[in-house]
């Protein structure tokens, strides 16, 4: 089922030009994205990792954080490496497409696996992989994820108790325009519903690498990089109104691609 899931997610239901799945309300699109706004919660961002792709916002508040768990690795570990050399943060990484990290450093732990919904060669789940190196560990830690679509699956089936130690997510998130597909709004939605029990919003950066797709007033960029904030480290918060940050960067050469207003303006 999820191996059918993910696939739909990647290429939906399209074939010779026909969606044969229904569409989502443009008010249900719109109650999301009024629940995924950014918000200010008094923290300020900065920028950790490459000035390119691998690059995320997160808010200054690193200290005490210990270890950070880092799905997708590919080519890149600047993330990770600057997490090591300024704040001093052990990183597990995973990612069965590569044998190994392109930066090596005595802070990093390598699993050459995937991380899935399920412990199935070479998937690994969240709860199986924190339990390996940091069972009974309690302290807060970072999640930095970039799996090409496969987040959904992993943060839908992480148990509460886990999602709940993380202080911050750097998540990049795929295939967002199935949210105009009711049944890719459904799956995505409650992906982020989850997230919202625990987290504020407090950054959303598009990725320029794809473009966007617009449906009225609606404007959906198929990737984007979103950070969240655990809401015990949150005293109060503001809406976000100003976008891009001045720390944002593109990911790739080209024209940028500005987060939507539909996703930030109270209309």
């Amino acid at each position: 089922m999820i191996a059918r899931l993910r696939s739909f997610l990647k290429s939906g239901l399209f074939a010779l030009g026909y969606n044969l799945s229904r569409h989502t309300s443009s008010a249900a699109i719109k109650g999301l994205l009024s629940k995924l706004r950014p918000m200010d919660c008094g923290i300020e961002l900065i920028r950790i990792g490459s000035d390119m792709d691998g690059g995320y916002l997160v808010p200054d508040d690193l200290e005490g954080i210990e270890y950070c768990f880092s799905p997708g690795v590919s080519t890149d570990s600047d993330f990770e490496d600057h997490l090591a050399r300024q704040y001093k943060i052990k990183s597990f990484l995973a990612d069965y497409s590569v044998d190994a990290p392109p930066i090596h450093r005595p802070e990093f732990i390598f699993d050459k696996n995937f991380l899935g919904c399920s412990e199935r060669d070479p998937f690994i789940t969240m709860q199986f992989w924190k339990d390996k190196y940091l069972k009974g560990y309690n302290g807060d830690l970072i999640l930095q994820m970039d799996i090409e679509g496969g987040e959904y699956e992993v943060l839908c089936n992480a148990p509460d108790s886990l999602l709940d130690q993380f202080r911050i997510l750097a998540i990049e998130f795929h295939s967002l325009d199935r949210l105009f597909d009711h049944f890719g709004f459904e799956f995505l939605s409650a992906c982020f519903e989850k997230l919202l029990q625990f987290f504020y919003v407090v950054h959303i950066h598009p990725n320029n690498c794809c473009g966007s797709v617009k449906k009225g007033d609606l404007q959906i960029p198929l990737v984007m990089e979103f950070t969240f904030l655990n809401k015990k480290r949150v005293q109060a918060v503001k809406p976000q109104r100003s976008f891009p940050h001045k720390l944002d960067r593109e990911d790739v050469p080209g024209e940028p691609l500005l987060l939507p207003r539909c996703w930030y303006a109270q209309e």
